[in-house]
């Protein structure tokens, strides 16, 4: 018997039993070994149109997802599967090449499938047997699908559109049509929502918690719950699976803080980034000339516990490059310097670039130090704009009593996913996935002054709620002051 007519047979027999034990073809296939909830995800699946399922992070849901998407393409003839995400980094980056992953570890898939950087198709069937990643950007993405066996698989549903949702489910009208939400559960509103709420009886939910999974790493976890409270929003989100609570006091939504750290970076900004990609996948030379803004931020230390910390923004994207403890202010300077060099060579950056450090405590000298280096190597700074920041300051403003609170309404009308008249924004930065950032932001709280200004509570306010310093979330503030340039000739520009 030759290879091919021992392949048809094998296939003949073996391809009924996957088609009615997806865990089983996990297992023999792509020799994953799926945690409890897994398996329950993957026969509901089997046995259900819609699922739906909240998790805390680092549980294995890409993994499972990859794993479900090449068990519907094996399995089902002529299938056709869309696998999606709200951001081009979260698609290509993290949801398809898992799914390279489990492809190429299998020797049977390698002979029957094909993988490129948007397909994954059936050797023969290209234009009819398929999987495609498609960013969840616009609905007519989503639109044009229509076969016997369907399968959406949206990852990070809680970032997608109600629109994108809204095209996608009025799709599923076929025979074998499925539809599998995954993420975690940012915020209470939307499809994502509403499929483990109002809609429940629709789909088939599941709620997993990372403090009952094996993947995860349990010291971080209880840090997390140390710092900010097992009850608050970041760790019900990200630990326990479940939405957030809208709480009146609270300065910034934890929603609108995760609604920006999954939004899609503009072209110019990708391009700038070396991480935009053409129509098939491939990443493209970076092209920096759309950058037209470099800033950096510096939170320093003031405390053997607190941390310094040091940030950037390029166009709309936002990082922390370091953070540390127990260094002195030189040492800080000298990191400010280092980064900033590095941002006008990578990015061939030939504007100014303003660095704004706190002022408060030993700040002052990490100023000065920043201040000699344009002194005494000014071909090298010229363009460095140092500003020091006093936070808590008392300023006139209309709403904020003071220049913590100012910034605070900074970021969040950066982030705020309605403009002024209420109709749908996108954010204006895309903030850092750093869980120390997400927590100290949205578990910062406010109250009115006697005059009705706006004041957020201070450091040493959170600290007496048992909160640690937020250094990260200062750092950030610090990124996104919006400054006033000087340009040559004496000319100002808004930064």
């Amino acid at each position: 018997m030759n290879n091919e007519n021992w392949l048809a047979e094998f296939l003949d027999e073996s391809i009924p039993l996957w088609t009615n034990d997806p865990v089983l073809f996990m297992r023999e296939v792509l020799l994953f070994e799926p945690d409890n909830w897994q398996k329950d995800v993957a026969y509901d699946l089997r046995d259900y149109p819609r699922v739906s399922v909240r998790s805390g992070q680092g549980v294995g849901k890409t993994g499972v997802e990859a794993a479900l998407l090449l068990w519907f393409l094996s399995c089902f003839p002529y299938a056709r599967i869309v696998a999606t995400a709200p951001t081009r980094q979260q698609l290509h980056d993290i949801l398809w090449p898992e799914v390279d992953k489990w492809m190429h570890q299998s020797p049977l898939l390698t002979l029957l499938l094909r993988w490129t950087k948007t397909y994954v198709y059936v050797q023969g069937y290209e234009e009819r047997w398929f999987a495609v990643a498609k960013t969840a950007t616009k609905p007519e993405n989503m639109q044009g699908f229509h076969e016997d066996n369907l399968l959406f698989v949206v990852d990070e549903a809680s970032g997608v559109a109600d629109p994108i949702m809204e095209a996608i489910t009025g799709t599923l009208s076929g025979v074998n049509n499925k539809l599998l939400l995954m993420g975690n559960p940012t915020k209470a509103s939307g499809t994502f929502y509403e499929s483990h709420t109002v809609d429940k009886a629709l789909y088939r939910c599941h709620v997993v918690n990372a403090e009952h999974s094996k993947r995860t790493n349990k010291e971080n976890i209880a840090v997390m719950k140390r710092k900010y409270g097992e009850n608050s929003n970041v760790v019900k989100v990200r630990v326990y699976g479940e939405f957030p609570e809208q709480e009146d006091d609270i300065f910034i939504p934890i929603a609108w803080l995760d609604g920006s750290r999954q939004t899609e970076i503009t072209d110019a900004t990708a391009k700038a980034l070396g991480k935009y990609r053409d129509h098939n996948g491939n990443l493209l030379p970076a092209d920096t000339s759309g950058i037209y803004k470099i800033e950096i931020g510096c939170d320093v230390a003031r405390f053997g516990n607190d941390k310094t910390c040091i940030g950037y923004r390029i166009n709309e994207y936002v990082q922390i490059f370091k953070k540390y403890n127990g260094q002195d202010t030189t040492w800080t300077a000298s990191n400010i310097a280092i980064l900033y060099k590095h941002l006008k060579e990578q990015y061939k950056f030939k504007g100014q670039i303003g660095v704004k450090v706190d002022d408060g405590g030993v700040g002052g000298g990490v100023v000065d130090q920043l201040r000699s280096y344009i002194r005494t190597e000014p071909a090298v700074f010229t363009d460095m704009i140092v500003l020091p920041v006093n936070f808590g300051q008392k300023i006139q403003h209309k709403y904020y009593a003071d220049s913590t609170t100012y910034m605070m309404g900074v970021v969040r009308d950066l982030i705020a996913p309605f403009d002024d008249n209420g109709n749908p924004h996108k954010p204006d930065i895309i903030l850092p996935n750093d869980n120390d950032l997400i927590g100290q932001l949205s578990c910062r709280k406010y109250f009115f002054t006697s005059n009705g200004k706006q004041k957020v509570e201070s450091k040493e306010e959170m600290k007496k709620r048992g909160l640690t310093s937020p250094d990260e979330a200062d750092c950030i503030l610090l990124v996104c002051l919006p400054m006033v340039y000087k340009r040559k000739g004496g000319k100002q520009n808004n930064g």
